[in-house]
This record gives C-alpha cells, sequence and structure tokens, in this order.
C-alpha cells in the first residue's frame, strides 16, 4: 500500500468516528450548547443528520478510493 491510499484510509476512518459520534448523540438526544460572551446557542438535532450523511458519505468514499489505488 503506498503512502496516499494510507493517507485516504487514516482520513476514512477519521471521518467514520466523526459520523460514529453523530450516530451516538442522535441516540441518546445529546444536546449541544455553546456559549459565548453574549449568548448561549442550541444545536438542532437535524444539524446531526446532516453531519452523518456527510461525513459517512466521505468516510466510504475515501476508503473506497483507498482501495483503487
Amino acid at each position: 500500500m503506498n503512502s496516499q491510499a494510507t493517507g485516504l484510509r487514516v482520513a476514512s476512518i477519521i471521518f467514520a468516528l466523526f459520523a460514529l459520534g453523530h450516530i451516538v448523540r442522535l441516540l441518546k438526544h445529546a444536546q449541544v450548547v455553546v456559549t459565548t460572551q453574549h449568548a448561549t446557542h442550541h444545536f438542532p438535532m437535524w444539524a446531526s443528520v446532516v453531519a452523518l450523511i456527510i461525513a459517512g458519505g466521505l468516510s466510504i468514499w475515501m476508503w473506497r478510493l483507498s482501495s483503487k489505488t
């Protein structure tokens, strides 16, 4: 395996971990709250659905690319 394939596999695993984190958030209904000096922001659950689709798609895509090289 060359260094490009290794890099793609590592990136794929990192994106898979992000996707897994979003799955856990969705299953546990965990709230994400960001507090600044001036306001408190609550991130909606649908944002994790979007992030899960993107991270999962990137993970699968990079893994497949690493297999072709």
